[in-house]
């Protein structure tokens, strides 16, 4: 084996091995350093092996099989990096955190097999897209998210809410129906809710993605104002 691994050895390959992984570490810290920087998930030293990790990898593939080895490697490699990518991603409660984090993952992956594949210049290229879309993008999203929302052009899910006496229940529901379809809102879906022995909550949930305000807050107004009626209101989640 020490023999064999010694007749392997080639000064070329060797250095263009260098090379590819050395682009590969020097890229992936330009990456990493930004998330460290941010305190996100994945800082420095997991951004750098991943780059890294998927140089190597192409790069083995490119010396012991050619380029049909190195596009087979890749292939493992990006659907690697999604697996770790994965576990980036955090669920707390209705918000999900690491998005960003894993597509940034997988964006290193992508700078690491370009480099293992010799392809320095693309490697670079790519660094600087997943650098630019982390950075340069930032006040964009920023001032995006700082904009009043809109209940008109924003896709969301909206739900009108009474809280009715039981025995009035079946009729101002029946009214509050006849008021959403004069306003060309359709309901998807219904469901009722005890609160305590003499009040009933139903939810009416909407199958369109947008409404006006205006619209809806006269149709609660009115059902509020029946007989039997406590409390009408409309919400808008734009978390699913």
């Amino acid at each position: 084996m020490t023999l064999a691994a010694i007749s392997n050895f080639d000064l070329v390959s060797f250095t263009d091995s260098l090379v590819s992984l050395g682009t590969a570490f020097v890229l992936g810290t330009l990456i990493g350093v930004e998330r460290q920087y941010r305190q996100r998930t994945a800082g420095l030293r997991t951004n750098v092996l991943v780059a890294v990790g998927a140089a190597a990898f192409v790069d083995v593939g490119l010396r012991l099989s050619g380029a049909d080895g190195a596009v087979r490697v890749l292939a493992y490699v990006v659907s690697g990096v999604g697996f770790l990518g994965a576990g980036a991603i955090m669920k707390e409660g209705a918000n999900i955190r690491g998005l960003n984090t894993a597509a940034t993952l997988w964006g290193s992956a992508a700078v690491g097999g370009a480099a293992g594949a010799d392809l320095i210049a693309e490697s670079a290229l790519i660094a600087m897209f997943v650098l630019a879309s982390n950075t340069l993008l930032r006040p964009v999203v920023d001032g995006i998210n700082r904009q009043p929302l809109s209940e008109t052009s924003t896709e969301a899910t909206y739900e009108v809410h009474l809280t009715a006496r039981p025995e009035a229940l079946a009729a101002l529901r029946e009214r509050l129906e006849e008021l959403l379809d004069a306003q060309n809102y359709a309901v998807r879906d219904s469901r009722s809710v005890e609160r305590g022995e003499d009040a009933v909550e139903l939810t009416l949930t909407l199958a369109g993605t947008s409404a006006r305000p205006a619209e809806l807050d006269a149709v609660v107004a009115e059902i509020a104002a029946r007989p039997g009626a406590s409390h009408a209101t409309w919400t808008m989640r734009t978390s699913d």
